[in-house]
């Protein structure tokens, strides 16, 4: 191998691309022998035109801080994540299971309560909810779905087991960033996808569009389906635009919308209002409608709900599917699974205990410098405490807060997450990554080949999100004989 491959070491941590002994994994062989061709001043050249083509291309995140927003290229590391196709089967397997499991659960949580009622999921876990939504009891969304696009958190761990992580059911982002990834790559290295069996994923657009419309309230007639923003200012905005530009969707924000008397959804036009089937919506429930829910919103359509519960209009993801997205409430989804489908699941969760629970709740306080604490509702890394990294005022300040109110805090242990080589300077160093695979589901199911992987690009760091400083990998599921 060149200098470049030689010199890299993974550490002690389990390696995505370099097994025992310093050789490739089998997936990963073509990739470090292609790369064995290329020196340091090739790959820069490369990851120039790299950067330059996200300039071009206008890819950027917004990150929100005390000097206001900032717009950001978007972090790419031009070494890719590479997993085989057998291996991902199995995991493709227990995405579509546990997506499956977790609608049935949301289901349940808004009609009979039958999970509740047979002692599987406590009580008080439901009544401590922030996303159950009181105004979507006695619902039941076409084909019982109420997460329809669900973006799910992998982790491996030392030992090559790949854990759950969190599931996102709220308004889960990023997939725009894994099809832009896959662009740059082909760009990057056409000549390994011309002779690899690189698995695709562009056809994600066209399976979204295929999942929200088969949401619509009107058969018989192509479906008009609009994605509902917060509008330029959010952090995702790209991606909206891009998505909506993709399926041949309209980007519309909540001032272009109006319920009438028929509680139908119309979108305003030059040529007057348009009846719309299909809202993708990419707006917290909060915000959703000022006449159910915050009633300041002004990023929402008045009406929305009312026209949603008379069957007029398909919203994906439903209003309420948050009730399962709280991390107190995913340390019960393996029961879930085994309650509805009678299956073991394929995929485990991170083992982890419940504050809520005197016992577990004293373990943790007496081992917060060993254990990640995570609040019940936070997202992005914000809000926790990685234990073994935190100063002793943190880990004091979390103690109170725990005790404060159990029922919000969850810990876990310190994983020792995966690495994979990154381009660090002119060389290659390992960095921790996760990875977040996208499942859809109305009439049907299906799953991305693989998924957005994000890399912490500080050395030692466990904090992938692009907002603190994480950046992001294509991700290559390869079809190789193992």
């Amino acid at each position: 191998m060149n200098t470049l491959t030689q010199d890299y070491t993974s550490g002690e941590f389990f390696d995505e691309l370099i097994a025992t002994g310093g050789q490739p994994r089998v997936a990963a062989r073509a990739l470090f022998e292609h790369l064995d061709a290329l020196d340091a001043a090739d790959l820069e050249e490369r990851r120039q035109a790299v950067n330059a083509a996200i300039m071009t291309m206008g890819i950027t995140f917004t990150v929100y801080s005390e000097a206001g927003n900032i717009d950001r290229a978007w972090p790419f590391d031009i070494i890719p994540r590479v997993m085989s196709k057998k291996e991902w089967m199995r995991i493709e397997a227990g995405l579509k299971q546990r997506l499956t499991a977790l609608n049935l659960f949301i289901n349940d949580l808004y009609n009979e309560q039958r999970v509740v009622k047979d002692g599987v999921f406590p009580i008080e876990v439901l009544a401590g909810s922030k996303n159950f939504r009181a105004q979507c009891q006695g619902m039941t969304p076409r084909f019982g779905v109420w997460a329809h696009v669900c973006g799910t958190d992998l982790v491996r761990d030392g030992d090559g087991t790949v854990y759950v992580l969190e599931d996102n059911l709220r308004v889960p982002s990023g997939v725009s960033y894994m099809l832009e990834n896959r662009e740059l790559m082909k760009r990057l290295f056409p000549e390994l996808f011309h002779s690899s069996s690189i698995l695709p994923v562009d056809d994600y657009p066209a399976r979204l569009y295929d999942t929200l419309a088969a949401l619509s309230p009107r058969k018989g007639t192509r479906p008009v389906v609009v994605v509902l923003t917060p509008g330029i200012f959010n952090s995702a905005y790209f991606e909206h635009s891009y998505l909506a530009q993709k399926m041949g969707a309209v980007l519309v924000e909540g001032s272009d919308l109006v319920v009438r008397k028929d509680d139908c959804v119309y979108m305003k036009t030059i040529s007057g209002l348009r009846r719309v089937d299909v809202i993708y919506r990419r707006i917290d429930d909060d915000f959703l409608d000022p006449e159910a829910f915050r009633p300041d919103s002004a990023l929402g359509v008045k009406g929305l709900m009312r026209a949603w519960r008379a069957g007029n209009v398909g919203i994906a993801n439903a209003p309420g599917a948050g009730v399962a997205d709280d991390k107190v409430v995913y340390a019960f989804i393996p029961k879930v699974i085994k309650y509805y489908l009678d299956q073991d699941p394929i995929i485990p969760n991170v083992p982890s205990y419940l504050c809520m629970y005197e016992d577990e709740k004293d373990y943790v306080l007496a081992n917060l410098d060993k254990l990640v604490v995570k609040p019940a509702n936070e997202s992005g890394g914000y809000g926790m405490l990685i234990g073994p990294r935190a100063t002793p005022e943190e880990r004091a300040q979390f103690a109170e807060l725990i005790q404060a109110n159990p029922r919000n805090y969850m810990a876990q242990p310190t994983l020792a997450l995966s690495t994979a080589p990154t381009l660090i300077d002119d060389h290659l160093e390992p960095r921790h990554l996760d990875l977040r695979p996208f499942i859809l589901q109305s009439d049907q199911l299906y799953c991305t080949t693989g998924g957005l992987t994000r890399v912490a690009m500080k050395a030692g760091s466990l904090i992938v999100n692009s907002s603190q400083g994480g950046g992001a990998k294509d991700t290559w599921i390869v079809d190789v004989e193992e």
